[in-house]
């Protein structure tokens, strides 16, 4: 199936900007925190935790989050949470199975991020309010 050459266009402009998006700047009234401590169970599931707040949002937004643990070049998606843009104060909680590399309980580096995917002519384009990276301990659930 041919894409229309509107449509390509669109889709390459769309892919060109993804990679020019920056997170939100330190005036900003966004931001995300996580929890020191997660939860690793035996059959390798992953459940990471914080807060955030945020504002100011047009389209769908999301609180997602990855772990990583001896190789910073390796990172795990933990799930992602719908999140509510209203200036309060909201609890994220994300889960998720880790199945290419084993996890093991003790020290491990998180990084979440609120992103929004915004309306912007006929594709949503990311929209990052907040990241935040810090190490963790996983404890054993």
């Amino acid at each position: 199936m041919r894409l229309r050459p509107v449509l390509a266009a669109a889709l390459g402009s769309a892919a060109l900007l993804c990679g020019a998006v920056a997170p939100a700047t330190a005036a900003s009234a966004d931001s995300v925190t996580v929890d020191p401590a997660g939860r690793l169970a035996d059959d390798g599931t992953v459940t990471l935790s914080g807060t955030y707040t945020c504002t100011d949002a047009t389209g769908p937004v999301f609180v997602s989050s990855s772990v990583s643990q001896e190789s910073p070049n390796t990172r795990h998606g933990v799930g992602g949470t719908r999140a509510v843009c209203d200036g309060a104060e909201h609890h994220w909680e994300n889960t998720g199975k880790v199945t290419s590399e084993k996890l093991k309980p003790g020290a491990a580096h998180v990084e979440a991020t609120i992103m929004e995917l915004r309306p912007q002519g006929v594709l949503p384009l990311p929209t990052f309010h907040a990241v935040q990276q810090q190490d963790v301990t996983l404890d054993k659930a």
